[in-house]
């Protein structure tokens, strides 16, 4: 934002406003309006070049884009006038770009990994591809890391220098920044082929002119970190994909950035030598696979491709101790139908909140909450009976339906979470996909302590109907009943009353409850039977 030229705004409900000067008065547009200019330049193109009005598109937009993200691609069809037909993502259709490619067609299955870096985003997906059907394995990418970010380092370093030579800070000069930004990008690009760039600008800042020059090797110094932050994706990717390098057929790339020849390197490095694809123009064929797309759902085409796409976040509901129950993992093939069985968490329980979380953190409260609704006229029994069976179903456009029925009642409540449900922003993903690696120890071990917490409040529960039915079958003296109930009840006050215990505190507490009560207990009879981990989570 700081080398933008134009300023951002909180609009109406935080929404982002774009406000520049037009026609001498200030204007405020949303992103969905700047986009839909972009659309309409493109539209009135295309119109003079085939001489025909166009109505119809299909939109590609980044993997890593959400839901929320993708609807307001939609909008902003909507407000150039066009019907978007479909939204498909930017390595799928470039994946159908290179099946169609002449050079590539072949009979068989195909592993084809897309990695596309473009000039504000970057994608990698690996695809399984045969007889016209794209599977995706797997997608992971940053929707803040291409070949901007690459411009602003240049930028940054170049206003440094400027600096030095003249003691002249450019840094708060919009029209200068812009100016040197776009010198900036000619000379990445001219990187590509050449080991060194001049950069030369007339009457820059205050009528001085600016020169310099720039060899490749600074430029891969200074943007190392990033791409080598490409090739960590990369082999997140295969991860989540389960396939070894190996098991690629093909490496295609897309996008303009993917022309860098440190990029090239490193993932060659990374692929043991592996031949990179560069048939394909990386400029057009993600254009190349919408136009084939959009012929096929215009009817215009007779060859059959069938997409098959993946959820990009783990998706579940909240059960108690906050712990985020996942029903649906990341990277998942969709359409999808999955269900999973809950329970209560207290006695006699009459309705259960159903709160929906996308994410992949271990607390709920560090996902993002989608939706809530009211589940009533359960089972009325004690805690952990009632069998509430949670049902996911996700379509090929993206909408969601959750529903929670309980089995014996046969009580249901459903929603739908669609496109305009508040998800995340991209930033918020790969931010949450980062956190889950960083703190993944600390999750675990909160996962733990809820374990943890949850057996000793069990044991309790167990034990107390286990001393009741003793002492009414006359199996045990008062006396050690009252010195067991007292050892129950302050442990389920402490329980209930101290937050800030560990799971080593649980623990210990547990260890004495089982040391004193089990003795007695087994005394002249079986000791009681040893505590199960349950088949099903629990929803507070």
């Amino acid at each position: 934002m700081k080398l933008w030229p134009f300023v951002v705004i909180s609009g109406p409900g935080g929404k982002p406003m774009i406000e520049v000067s037009y026609k001498g008065e200030k204007k405020q547009f949303a992103a969905e309006e700047i986009s839909s200019m972009v659309l309409s330049k493109m539209k009135e193109t295309a119109e003079a070049y085939l001489g025909a009005t166009v109505k119809k598109a299909v939109v590609t937009v980044p993997a890593y884009f959400n839901d929320s993200q993708r609807q307001a691609t939609k909008d902003a069809g909507v407000i150039a006038g066009l019907d978007v037909m479909r939204i498909i993502n930017e390595p799928t259709a470039a994946a159908i770009a290179y099946a169609l490619d002449k050079e590539t067609k072949s009979a068989g299955e195909k592993n084809v990994l897309i990695f596309d870096l473009g000039g504000g985003t970057f994608d990698v997906s690996i695809l399984t591809i045969e007889e016209g059907v794209f599977e995706v394995k797997a997608t992971a990418g940053d929707t803040h890391l291409g070949g901007e970010d690459f411009d602003n380092r240049m930028v940054s370093h170049f206003v440094q220098d400027f600096q030095r030579k003249h003691n002249k800070d450019i840094s708060g000069n919009p029209k200068a920044l812009r100016r040197l930004k776009t010198s900036c990008e000619r000379a990445k690009r001219g990187l590509s082929s050449s080991t060194q760039i001049k950069v030369e600008i007339d009457s820059l800042f205050e009528g001085i002119d600016f020169y310099a020059s720039i060899t490749r090797a600074k430029f891969e110094e200074m943007n190392l970190d990033l791409f080598k932050r490409c090739i960590e994706i990369v082999k997140k990717c295969l991860t989540d994909a389960k396939m070894d390098k190996s098991a690629l057929h093909e490496v295609v790339l897309v996008g303009g950035s993917s022309r860098i020849p440190k990029v090239q390197h490193l993932l060659q490095e990374l692929l043991h030598g592996k031949e990179l694809c560069k048939r394909i123009n990386p400029d057009e064929a993600v254009a190349y696979g919408a136009a084939v797309q959009a012929a096929i759902l215009a009817g215009t085409m007779v060859q059959e491709v069938v997409l098959v796409d993946v959820t990009p976040l783990s998706l579940g509901v909240e059960c108690i101790g906050q712990v985020f129950a996942i029903v649906v993992p990341r990277n998942t093939t969709v359409p999808i139908r999955k269900e999973q069985i809950f329970s209560t968490a207290y006695d006699y329980q009459t309705g259960v909140s159903i709160r929906v979380y996308e994410g992949e953190r271990a607390r709920s409260c560090d996902n993002n909450l989608l939706g809530t609704f009211e589940l009533s006229k359960i089972l009325k029994a004690r805690r952990g009976i009632p069998k509430i069976n949670v049902c996911f179903e996700l379509d090929a456009n993206g909408i969601m339906h959750v529903s929670a029925a309980d089995i014996t009642t046969g009580s249901r409540k459903q929603i739908t979470i669609t496109n305009d449900k508040g998800r995340l922003s991209a930033e918020e993903i790969e931010k949450m996909v980062k956190e889950a690696l960083k703190l993944n120890a600390e999750e675990e071990e909160h996962k733990r302590k809820v374990a943890a917490k949850k057996a000793l409040e069990s044991y309790i529960l167990r034990t107390r109907k286990k001393i009741n039915n003793r002492y009414a079958n006359g199996n045990l003296p008062s006396a050690e009943k009252k010195k067991m109930e007292d050892a129950m009840e302050q442990a389920f006050q402490w329980l209930n009353g101290d937050h800030l215990a560990g799971t080593d505190d649980y623990q210990d507490k547990m260890e004495e409850l089982v040391n004193l009560c089990n003795p007695i207990l087994a005394a002249g009879t079986t000791c009681c039977p040893p505590l199960k981990k349950p088949k099903y989570e629990i929803i507070d």
